[in-house]
């Protein structure tokens, strides 16, 4: 008897319907499995053969072939182990049930007991497409999976269990409660003192999903904006919340149900181009995935290698990165908002002659360790001096992060509704005949932007985001139509880079 049961597989972040078949018969006591395999896959023959009798069932000494279907495919992972388990079982007759229309997912431990996976969210997304009814998944999986439509998905602890469930009928479901989570910030910016320039450059970037750069001496305040930048970020749609969800629980970093907050990664200045983008014989997630529909802060900019800065000009463009392997092409979103800083030389405090000893070469030389091509990627650069002991010692405090929030939120807001047939999302995502569509200019704006596009002989990016910054601060406006001055703040923030 031959028997097939669902599964999946994760390559990259796509998910591979995968059928496990298993014939048991006779002859020579064997216990093969084929079909393109990873190590940990085959690993799993003695963890399944033991889970399997301390869970109280017997496995005759006959011939076990178990196939992996499709075999083109590589399979990788430990969420395989009861998918072979319940095959050989059904196999065995000891389940006799109908499985073409469930799913089974999991790592099995040696007593027979499920352990959590990682990817258990978008492999239940998958299941639902199919078309599949049940879907058995560890446990600890079931708050990320709870809340799919047009499936059952049941979490249980171990085989027994699922023999239980399949065998006598009776539906045993651990009930999970799963709540919003209120958004709770480390940072707010009401504790930055002084920076107007800054904090306004950090509402238009966080309103238009703008790449941003702060060059200043230390101390500054340039890190604490950076980390305050989470508290007036826009709330995610539904559809961002479950590909944020995705690549997390793909990662094992999804804790409970859905994502609510926007992530913000901010890996250190010696991460390797694999880390930043991606990588390993079986490619996993890098920075710039992590980062897809949040922050990636990259502190001391030019401190990172020239690679890694280098590797992220695609990405910065395209929104999505392609690692190529033996065994396919890989694809990992990457629409991330860039939140870089940096010195303006390597001691930290030029332009000040009584603390810096930086020679001129010394600064060009350092700055041009960010290329061009990456600067011209920056949307809005704001240069921080100094705060003044007078700033300090202002009374009342500075603006809260909820005040900036709700303006940024608004923007936003105008932007969903605009382009809610259009397959972006934000304003930076503008380009082309969409540009063109929704950034139409006046006569005297026309006339201002050639002018300025002669006048610092910009490219066409940068002409393009000039545009976008200025549709982002005319829709922190109340989304009329843009206007000179939208032109000329926008151009102040661009000429500094």
């Amino acid at each position: 008897m031959v028997s097939k049961i669902n599964c999946m597989t994760i390559t990259g972040i796509d998910v591979v319907p995968v059928v496990v078949e298993t014939d048991v018969c006779n002859g020579l006591p064997s216990f093969d499995m084929v079909g393109l395999l990873a190590s940990d896959i085959k690993e799993s023959r003695e963890r399944v053969r033991t889970a399997v009798r301390n869970s109280g069932y017997f496995i005759p000494p006959k011939r076990i072939t178990i196939n992996f279907s499709p075999a083109n495919i590589r399979k990788n992972g430990t969420c395989f182990d009861v998918a072979v388990a319940v095959s050989i079982l059904h196999a065995l007759g000891i389940i006799r049930c109908d499985l073409s229309d469930k799913l089974f997912v999991g790592e099995l431990s040696l007593n027979g007991g499920l352990v959590k996976i990682n990817g258990a969210l978008p492999m239940i997304l998958q299941a639902a497409a199919m078309g599949l009814r049940r879907c058995f998944v560890p446990v600890e999986n079931l708050g990320e999976c709870s809340f799919v439509q047009n499936v059952e998905v049941i979490g249980v602890r171990n085989l027994n269990e699922i023999v239980m469930i399949l065998s006598g009928g009776h539906i045993y479901s651990e009930k999970v409660s799963v709540s919003a989570r209120p958004q709770e910030f480390s940072y707010d910016f009401s504790a930055v003192k002084g920076q107007e320039l800054a904090k306004k450059a950090a509402e238009i970037a966080a309103a238009g999903m703008h790449n941003m750069l702060m060059v200043g001496p230390p101390g500054t305040g340039k890190s604490l904006i950076a980390k305050a930048m989470p508290s007036i970020m826009p709330d995610m749609g539904s559809d961002e919340q479950i590909e944020v969800s995705k690549i997390q629980s793909i990662a094992g970093i999804l804790q409970g149900g859905l994502a609510t907050q926007r992530p913000f990664r901010s890996p250190h200045h010696t991460a390797t181009v694999a880390a930043m983008i991606g990588g390993g014989i079986n490619p996993k997630p890098g920075e710039v995935t992590l980062a897809n529909g949040g922050i990636l802060y990259m502190d001391e900019f030019p401190e990172f290698s020239g690679r890694v800065i280098e590797t992220l000009r695609q990405p910065m463009e395209e929104g999505e990165i392609h690692i190529s392997r033996t065994g396919g092409v890989y694809r990992f979103p990457a629409r991330f908002m860039l939140l870089a800083s940096m010195n303006p030389c390597r001691c930290g405090y030029y332009p000040d002659r009584n603390r810096c000893s930086c020679t001129e070469r010394d600064v060009k030389k350092y700055m041009e360790k960010v290329s061009g091509p990456v600067m011209d990627r920056i949307d809005l650069c704001v240069h921080m001096n100094p705060v003044g002991f007078h700033e300090l010692q202002k009374d009342g405090a500075a603006e809260s992060s909820a005040a900036i929030r709700k303006r940024v939120s608004a923007a936003v807001n105008i932007q969903r509704k605009r382009y809610q047939s259009e397959p972006i999302r934000f304003n930076s995502e503008l380009s082309g005949e969409s540009l063109k569509k929704y950034c139409v200019l006046g006569k005297e704006e026309e006339a201002l932007v050639r002018k300025i596009y002669e006048m610092f002989s910009l490219s066409v990016r940068g002409y393009e985001k000039l545009i976008k910054v200025s549709r982002t601060i005319a829709d922190s406006k109340g989304g009329n139509d843009i206007t000179a001055q939208d032109i000329t703040e926008a151009l102040a923030f661009k000429i500094q880079s």
